[in-house]
């Protein structure tokens, strides 16, 4: 057990505090305001504060752990050995930079709150981040930090024992439209076939009527390709269906086609489904629990995870709404156009309201990568040594691995070309460890 002093135990120091020391270490953390039972601790301790009290493992605290809402956070990104550090606590902090602040404001997506540029779908991007300002968007920067104060620790108490945990795979596979040509009804099919000959796309045209004449397989169809990986894997694939209304954004099957729920009910028998919530979904919350409960309807069990559409998150309000319709986990977390980690960190972590100034029972997982940001580099061999190195970081730190896959990308068409040969090496990660 780790005992924390500070002047005061704030709500952002036990929420930091908690994902840092017994989320990523595995070590059990409280905390005190009362010198005496600091000094009676006969096991770790550390003081986190302004000033050491005697000779302990110290670190300096930085202000924004005692603060409410939002203020001007003054940053200065800075090298520290292979990584980057900000908040720095002086000669006499066991650590340069104070870890736990730095990690409060990345977790909390503290940024996202203040004033930035977003994209036409209204999404926070990349190049707004201070990690892809800094260049260390693909580091998990608040485990390497967390290591870092292992280290200090240990240096310390050489003879304490921790506890180690393992690198893990959790493959989504994100479903917005189950099949190209399959299912879509009669007037999108002819609003199709019309698009196909005025856009002279006769190669799409030729395999939409020898699927809708059950010549061959739908395209987008790699349903069962992915329950036979999954049935060989020891790990639970994650998929998310899009079952929203149909729209400018959300294209997929009509929820009420019988095949299309029973292909939901059939992956549910081998793998964990979850909700896409749709485009309109996530800024409403009405029809965001008109979804939910569709769901819920066809697996038959309460919904475990949700991922917003085109990864688009409102905060607070998205989360919020997930808080209130008790959803558990969300893996909407991450950049579409970038590999890397957006709240920086490699473990899930818990949604903190800034408004509120509470931890909140929704678990985030953010994920590493979308398949679409592997196509920015050209060849198979560059695709695979850019996933390599992704998974390196993580596995440096045994944490989560997170890759975002559709349906689609295990079909046959031609900018997917090699993407089943980089879901086997992700896959098979675990057994390299």
């Amino acid at each position: 057990m780790l005992l924390v002093y500070t002047h005061k135990i704030t709500p952002r120091i036990k929420y930091v505090f908690k994902h840092i020391c017994t989320r990523i270490l595995g070590l059990p953390v409280t905390f005190t305001t009362t010198i005496e039972d600091f000094i009676a601790h006969d096991s770790l301790k550390i003081s986190y504060t302004k000033q050491p009290l005697s000779h302990e493992v110290f670190i300096r605290s930085n202000e924004l752990l005692f603060e409410q809402g939002l203020n001007d956070v003054d940053i200065h990104v800075q090298d520290w050995g292979n990584t980057k550090g900000f908040f720095p606590a002086g000669e006499i902090s066991v650590l340069p930079y104070d870890v736990f602040a730095a990690s409060f404001y990345l977790l909390s997506r503290y940024e996202e709150y203040l004033p930035h540029v977003k994209d036409e779908y209204g999404r926070f991007t990349a190049e707004e981040s201070i990690a892809f300002k800094n260049n260390f968007l693909q580091q998990p920067i608040v485990d390497i930090w967390a290591y870092k104060f292992k280290d200090a620790l240990q240096e310390n108490y050489p003879d304490y024992s921790f506890t180690t945990k393992q690198y893990q795979v959790k493959p989504i596979i994100d479903v917005p439209e189950a099949y190209s040509f399959k299912q879509k009804g009669l007037m999108r099919s002819f609003g199709g076939t019309i698009n196909d000959l005025v856009t002279f796309k006769f190669k799409r045209l030729y395999t939409r009527f020898s699927v809708l004449f059950g010549l061959q397989r739908d395209p987008f169809d790699t349903f069962k390709y992915l329950l036979n990986k999954q049935k060989q894997s020891d790990f639970k694939f994650i998929f998310f269906f899009l079952i929203g209304d149909y729209s400018t954004y959300d294209k997929n099957i009509n929820v009420n086609k019988a095949q299309f729920v029973s292909l939901i009910k059939q992956v549910a028998d081998y793998s964990i489904v979850g909700l896409k919530a749709s485009y309109f979904a996530v800024s409403n919350f009405q029809t965001l629990k008109k979804e939910k409960e569709k769901m819920e309807a066809i697996i038959n069990t309460s919904l475990l995870a949700s991922r917003n559409s085109f990864s688009k998150l409102n905060l607070p309000e998205s989360y919020r709404n997930l808080v209130e319709l008790e959803v558990p986990n969300d893996y909407t977390m991450g950049f579409v156009n970038h590999i890397g980690f957006r709240a920086g960190t490699c473990t899930p972590f818990f949604f903190y309201d800034l408004d509120y100034e509470v931890q909140t029972p929704l678990k985030i997982h953010s994920y590493t990568l979308l398949d679409y940001a592997l196509l920015k580099t050209n060849s198979l061999l560059d695709k695979k040594k850019v996933l390599n190195e992704i998974m390196r970081e993580v596995k440096k730190v045994n944490g989560h691995f997170i890759p975002v896959f559709h349906n689609y990308t295990f079909s046959d068409i031609e900018r997917w070309k090699g993407f089943k040969e980089l879901f086997n090496i992700i896959i098979e990660s675990p057994n390299d460890v």
